[in-house]
C-alpha cells in the first residue's frame, strides 16, 4: 500500500492470515487507522521505515484477535490502546515516538504481545507501557519482551515510569505478566522504571542501567524478580511473598536492595498507601555498593517475616545492612565483605571475601576458591538456577552466580533489544 485510504480499504477486507504492508514514507493521519479483522498483520514493507505522523493512528475495533501491528515509526500525537474485549494482539519491532499527552501505549485485553520495540524520548507527564485493563479488573498474561525504553526525562515527581503493571486499585488482582529481557536507560521520569501494582508476576532478567528509576513492586503481592542485572539502579518492594532471586545489582552510592516499610499493615483493594512487606525472601543475589547497600524505609508498619539469605553484599560502609528498628527478618548464609554487617546478627553472615573477579562484560563473579561456593545455607528448592543462567547443583553458591558454567550473561545492549533485534 502507498497510501493511509489504501491501507484502511485492505484492512477492511482482509481475511485471516493476511498481511498488508505499507510502503516507505511518512504518512499523515488525520483519522484513525481502524483494525476490524481478526487474524490480521500490518506491517511496514521494511522495519522502521514507514511512519506515522499527525493526529490518530492505529485503533482496534472490539473483539478482534490474533491481530499483529510490526515496524513503524510511530510519531502521531494519538496514543495506542488494546481495547478489553481484544485477544493475542501482538504489537512488535516498532518505535514509539508520540508527540501526544499519555499513556503511549495501554493494554486492556488478555494474552497481548509487545515485544522487540522502542519506547524513546519523552519529557512529559506519562508512562511508556500501561497495563491496564477494564474496570476494577486487570489485562491477564501479558508478555513484555526484548524492548528498549530510552530517554524518559519528565521532570515531576511522580507519573514518569517506563512500565507501570496495573494500578493501585487492581493490587490484588492477578495479572500473571511476564516482564523479560528489556533494556531501561536513563529511565529518569520517575523513581520507579518498573512499577508492579498488581499481583502474580514475573520480572526476569532486564537490564535497567543509568537510571534514576528502580524495579519496584509497590502494590500487589507474589511477584517473582529473578535473574535481573541493575547498574547504577535498585530493587524496592512492598506488599507480601514475594521472591527476590538471582539478581545482580551494582549501585554506585547505595540502597541496592530496599526494604519498603508502609503507612498499613496490609493494603485494601483501592488503598494508594505503601504495604509493609510481608514474608518477602531475598536470596541469592550479588548486591554491591557504598553506604547502606541493603536498606529499609521508615514507616509505621516494619518489614514482618522476610527472608535475607545467601546473598553477597559487598561495599565500604560502617552499615552494609541497614534494617529499620522493629523488623522481623531471617538471616541466614549472608557474605558481607568491606563493610561492617549492621543489622545483620553475627549468626546471619560471614565477614570473608568472597574473590569476585570482572567478567569480560564488568560484571563481578566467583573465582576459584572462592568462600562463596557450595557455601549456601537452608533449603530454597526454587532456586534451581543462577542469573545466566546455569544450573545451580549440590550445595548452591551463594550470590547470584553459580560458580563455572559455559554460558556468561551480559548486560543487555541496543543490540539486543528494539525492532532491529
Amino acid at each position: 500500500m502507498t497510501s493511509l485510504a489504501a491501507l484502511q480499504t485492505a484492512l477492511d477486507r482482509a481475511n485471516p492470515g493476511d498481511r498488508i504492508e505499507l510502503a516507505d514514507g511518512t504518512y499523515t493521519a488525520s483519522k484513525a487507522i481502524t483494525i476490524r479483522r481478526s487474524g490480521v498483520t500490518v506491517a511496514a514493507d521494511n522495519v522502521g521505515r514507514a511512519e506515522i505522523r499527525g493526529s490518530a493512528g492505529f485503533t482496534f475495533s472490539g473483539s478482534v484477535s490474533g491481530v499483529v501491528v510490526e515496524g513503524f515509526v510511530l510519531r502521531h500525537s494519538a496514543t495506542m490502546s488494546i481495547p478489553a474485549e481484544a485477544t493475542r494482539v501482538r504489537i512488535t519491532r516498532n518505535t514509539f515516538r508520540l508527540a501526544g499527552s499519555g499513556n503511549w501505549l495501554t493494554v486492556n485485553g488478555d494474552d497481548a504481545e509487545i515485544d522487540r520495540n522502542t519506547f524513546a524520548d519523552r519529557s512529559s507527564e506519562g508512562v511508556f507501557l500501561q497495563v491496564s485493563g477494564p474496570g476494577s479488573d486487570i489485562a491477564k498474561r501479558t508478555r513484555v519482551h526484548h524492548n528498549y525504553f530510552f530517554n524518559h526525562t519528565f521532570s515531576g515527581t511522580n507519573g514518569g515510569e517506563s512500565i507501570r503493571l496495573g494500578y493501585s486499585h487492581k493490587q490484588s488482582k492477578s495479572a500473571n505478566a511476564v516482564i523479560e529481557h528489556n533494556l531501561f536507560e536513563k529511565a529518569n521520569g520517575d523513581s520507579e522504571a518498573i512499577s508492579v501494582k498488581s499481583s502474580d508476576n514475573v520480572v526476569r532478567h532486564n537490564t535497567i542501567r543509568d537510571s534514576r528509576g528502580y524495579l519496584v513492586l509497590r502494590h500487589g503481592h507474589r511477584t517473582l524478580v529473578d535473574g535481573n542485572i541493575l547498574l547504577g539502579s535498585g530493587i524496592r518492594f512492598h506488599g507480601n511473598d514475594h521472591r527476590v532471586v538471582n539478581n545482580y545489582v551494582a549501585n554506585s552510592g547505595d540502597r541496592a536492595i530496599v526494604f519498603g516499610s508502609g503507612k498499613e499493615a496490609d493494603s485494601g483493594p483501592d488503598s494508594k498507601l505503601h504495604d509493609r512487606p510481608d514474608r518477602v525472601t531475598v536470596a541469592f543475589n550479588t548486591l554491591l555498593g557504598t553506604g547502606a547497600v541493603v536498606d529499609s524505609d521508615g514507616g509505621e508498619f516494619k518489614p514482618k517475616d522476610c527472608v535475607l539469605a545467601n546473598n553477597i553484599i559487598q561495599g565500604s560502609s560502617s552499615k552494609l545492612v541497614d534494617m529499620v528498628g522493629g523488623s522481623t527478618v531471617r538471616y541466614e548464609g549472608n557474605i558481607v565483605w568491606g563493610g561492617s554487617a549492621g543489622s545483620i546478627p553475627p549468626g546471619g553472615y560471614r565477614s570473608v571475601d568472597p574473590k569476585l573477579v570482572r567478567d569480560a562484560a564488568g560484571l563481578q563473579r566467583l573465582s576459584a576458591g572462592s568462600p562463596a561456593i557450595d557455601a549456601s545455607a537452608g533449603s530454597y528448592p526454587y532456586v534451581t538456577v543462577d542469573f545466566d543462567p546455569h544450573a545451580r547443583t549440590g550445595r548452591p553458591d551463594t550470590g547470584a552466580d553459580e560458580f563455572g558454567g559455559t554460558v556468561a550473561r551480559k548486560p543487555l545492549t541496543k543490540a539486543d533489544v528494539g525492532p532491529l533485534s
